[in-house]
């Protein structure tokens, strides 16, 4: 009995011993007195951590001041492992994350005679300095990281955002409307060196300046942790993120429901639409998005897309939807019209970008552009973007369809034409950017003329040397000035055709020329996320327009610049708001445009696909000359944010029209419509009803 006794009391200190809890031990702490473990434990973490983490730029940039909760673990190995950092910024995140896979690996912690995970929290203070305390304390299962969110809060929101937002380091373009991109706008235009006409953007560029990630996980709902919740307000369909590639599918809609003042019972619009982004590598990124679509719109625009003048209605076909393409007849009033887009885009350097697919490109600071616009169809392109010092340099050349022209070569394919554009933008100094910008037009019946191809702005002598009438060429200049960091001025001037030797006489019909001025106002009035916007735009009679009109400026029936073609001035109003999911824009439009008569006998300068043979006169040319049309817009319109991945939102929309010409026409009725329509819709692409 009395040996029983001896022996446990000389194994209770070592029984004791085993189940009590030891903390990781570095080799600077090895020896210590087993209560000061724990102490040394902290410190070496802290001075390994702090001698090597760097703030990011962009955090320094934006002068955030706050704490980022740091939650990381020495798992049973003896390393590092970081489980999540409650921060806004992704760079502060993958910064942390860095410098624990820096750190050595150590003895584990222990507990029961074996090697154990311990966590730890570990708070860092912006701006990070030397004087700033920083303690490290243990966490345990009932640990809260801030007094509002709770630990499976935190960690199912960062699980949500980073797997959410895989484009964002992507060379991909940033869907381009007008409404989403005042934010990437404004950003450029507060830093230095930054060139904001030619759209859209790639995301890896707009995130060295603006953190993505961040706007967006504002509006994440980590509450919502079903399946059906997560895929409605944070996630995408379907996504797949590996080491070396990701992708991301959405099925999405644009279900709108709406009522003019017509005869017509009711106006809707159903896309169903699939879109597919991803990456593979670091330099290579690809996109693709098919749209199915029916709709019946308001009256006006239903007659536009009717319009059976032969300069507007594609052959075989029951209609044109503005800025979609063809249609077809649905049901008995309304009408079908499938719409596919996609590219490729490469980056081998920083210096360059690469794009080639079927789509749109916008060259301009304004809502409206003469250089490139939007308004068109889709088309096929191939994109070419240098960025260095002060430069930057972009080249678009486009395979164009026309499908009111039958191809000569065979009377069952719509004629083809080949623009080539190219804008080089030069940062004068911090405040003044001046662009120019060349395009050249060539018909699609002897192929593609590989002296477009070449990437040097020579395009006129091209034209000049390959024969009279063979091709069609236009030169412009563009200016943007930053009054101050929440006042932007721009200006473009587009010459078609000047003559020389009449230039005190405008009414000649050979000074055929467009400009544009306008400004922007950020935060205007001190108030955050309100912007303003004024501009007027003028485009003299037969300006675009070609003796061949399968040379003229323009792409499936519209142009390639201002939607409203030529011989027009116009003035636009605009402010923009946002504040939190919701946002609004109100849009007024004033102005006078001279149209053709219905026999389309005569140009008067403004449609651009009648042939310049055909004009009205040689002088005495005036704006807004034939049948004469005063034009009254106003818009308005409000959306709700659903999922900030996919862009997926509410809207309500009213819009007045006032279109009084001399005579009506077909395509271009008399008459006030009056236009109310709600719906849910993925913000993916401008749609300009404004005509």
């Amino acid at each position: 009995m009395i040996k029983k006794y001896i022996l446990l009391v000389l194994l209770f200190p070592s029984i004791l011993l085993a189940q009590s809890e030891r903390y990781p031990i570095f080799d600077v702490c090895k020896g210590n007195e087993i209560n000061s473990i724990k102490d040394c434990f902290y410190e070496t973490t802290k001075k390994h951590f702090f001698a090597d983490f760097k703030t990011p730029a962009v955090v320094e940039n934006e002068k955030f001041k706050g704490t980022a909760n740091t939650l990381f673990v020495v798992n049973a190995e003896g390393d590092f492992k970081l489980i999540y950092a409650n921060t806004p910024y992704d760079e502060v995140r993958k910064e942390i994350e860095r410098v624990f896979s820096e750190f050595p690996r150590i003895t584990p912690g222990w507990y029961n005679n074996h090697a154990i995970e311990m966590k730890f929290q570990l708070p860092i203070s912006f701006p990070v300095s030397k004087n700033t305390i920083h303690n490290i304390v243990k966490n345990t299962a009932t640990d809260k990281i801030e007094s509002k969110e709770d630990l499976f809060e935190v960690v199912e929101k960062n699980k949500i955002a980073d797997s959410t937002f895989l484009e964002h380091n992507s060379q991909l373009n940033i869907p381009f409307t007008h409404q989403k991109y005042v934010d990437y706008e404004f950003a450029l235009h507060k830093a230095n060196g930054t060139h904001t006409a030619s759209k859209p953007y790639i995301y890896n560029e707009i995130n060295q300046y603006l953190d993505l990630s961040k706007e967006k996980k504002k509006f994440l709902k980590p509450e919502k942790r079903t399946w059906f919740g997560n895929k409605l307000w944070n996630e995408h369909l379907l996504q797949i993120k590996k080491k070396d590639y990701w992708l991301t599918l959405d099925f999405l809609v644009d279900a709108q429901l709406g009522k003019d003042n017509s005869d017509q019972t009711y106006t809707y619009n159903n896309t169903r639409l699939v879109t597919i982004n991803g990456g593979l590598g670091k330099n290579f990124s690809y996109s693709a998005t098919i749209y199915e679509s029916q709709g019946r719109f308001a009256d006006y625009i239903n007659s536009y897309i009717s319009n059976t003048a032969v300069t507007t209605r594609p052959k075989f076909s029951e209609g044109l939807v503005p800025g979609r393409g063809k249609a077809k007849g649905f049901k008995t009033d309304s009408y079908d019209y499938p719409v596919a887009e996609g590219y490729l885009s490469y980056t081998p350097n920083k210096f360059m970008q690469f794009q080639f697919g079927n789509g749109k490109n916008f060259i301009g600071d304004g809502y409206r552009s003469f250089v490139l616009s939007d308004v068109s169809s889709p088309t096929t392109y191939l994109k070419m973007k240098v960025d260095f010092w002060k430069v930057q340099y972009t080249n678009v050349w486009m395979w164009n369809t026309e499908p009111s022209i039958l191809a000569a070569s065979n009377p069952n394919e719509h004629a083809r034409k080949y623009v080539a554009a190219h804008y080089l933008s030069i940062n004068l100094n911090k405040r003044l950017n001046i662009g120019f910008f060349e395009s050249a037009i060539s018909t699609g019946e002897q192929g593609f003329d590989a002296g477009f191809l070449n990437p040097i702005m020579f395009y006129r002598a091209v034209e000049f040397n390959r024969g009279e009438d063979a091709g069609n060429a236009l030169v412009g200049l563009t200016g943007k000035y930053k009054l101050n960091n929440n006042v932007s001025l721009y200006s473009q001037l587009i010459i078609d055709e000047f003559s020389v030797g009449n230039l005190s006489d405008l009414g000649d019909w050979r000074n055929k020329f467009a400009f544009q001025i306008g400004a922007k106002y950020f935060n205007a009035f001190k108030v955050e996320n309100l912007f303003l916007q004024l501009e007027y735009n003028s485009a003299r009679p037969y300006t675009f327009a070609h003796k061949s009109p399968i040379l003229n400026y323009g792409n499936y029936s519209q142009p390639l610049g201002h939607l409203w073609g030529a011989n027009f001035w116009e003035a636009i109003a605009i402010t923009r708001y946002k504040k939190d999911r919701w946002s609004g824009s109100a849009k007024i439009i004033l102005g006078k445009k001279g149209f053709d008569y219905q026999d389309q006998a005569v140009s008067y300068g403004g449609d651009i696909y009648q042939s310049y043979e055909d004009r009205f006169a040689d002088t005495g040319n005036e704006l807004g000359q034939g049948n004469t049309a005063n034009i009254f817009l106003a818009e308005f319109q409000g959306n709700y944010l659903l999922n900030p991945a996919n862009n997926l939102s509410l809207f309500a929309g009213l819009s007045y029209r006032s279109f009084t010409p001399e005579v009506s026409l077909t395509g271009f009725p008399e008459g006030n419509n009056l236009w109310l329509s709600v719906g849910v819709k993925a913000d993916l692409f401008n749609w300009y009803f404004d005509f």
